[in-house]
């Protein structure tokens, strides 16, 4: 009984003691090009850009060394948040749908990013999208 008793009590503690964890959503990144495949930013052309959710509130861009764009901090909730990208060259609109998930640490991940609009082309390259803008 003593021996039940303190390994319950080791048990107990061991399960107490595990660290809190959260997996953010993966970051979202673009890159703008023209129909030739020349970044745009690269080149001068897209000089201003930016994007703002559903209540109309500003969403962090981090712009990289190779010229692409992270959307920061988007995609952890559960369900669908619209969002609009204004710049210099195009504006348009795309959706993300989220879901929580539960492993060994709690976060969210990102199921589907949806382009709306007309005449807009994306392609989900590795690890970026590609779009378009003419």
């Amino acid at each position: 009984m003593k021996k039940t008793f303190i390994f319950l009590l080791i048990a107990i503690l061991f399960i107490s003691c595990e660290k809190d964890c959260y997996n953010a959503p993966q970051p979202i990144v673009f890159k703008f090009t023209n129909s030739n495949n020349e970044n745009l930013i690269t080149t001068g052309a897209l000089t201003t850009y930016s994007v703002q959710d559903e209540n109309n509130a500003n969403v962090q861009l981090t712009r990289t060394s190779d010229d692409m764009v992270i959307v920061e901090n988007v995609g952890a909730y559960n369900g669908t948040k619209n969002y609009k990208f204004y710049s210099n060259i195009k504006n348009l609109n795309f959706s993300i749908q989220s879901s929580e998930f539960k492993g060994g640490c709690d976060g969210f991940q990102i199921n589907k990013l949806t382009f709306t609009g007309i005449a807009i082309d994306v392609t989900d390259e590795k690890g970026y999208y590609r779009i378009v803008l003419q």
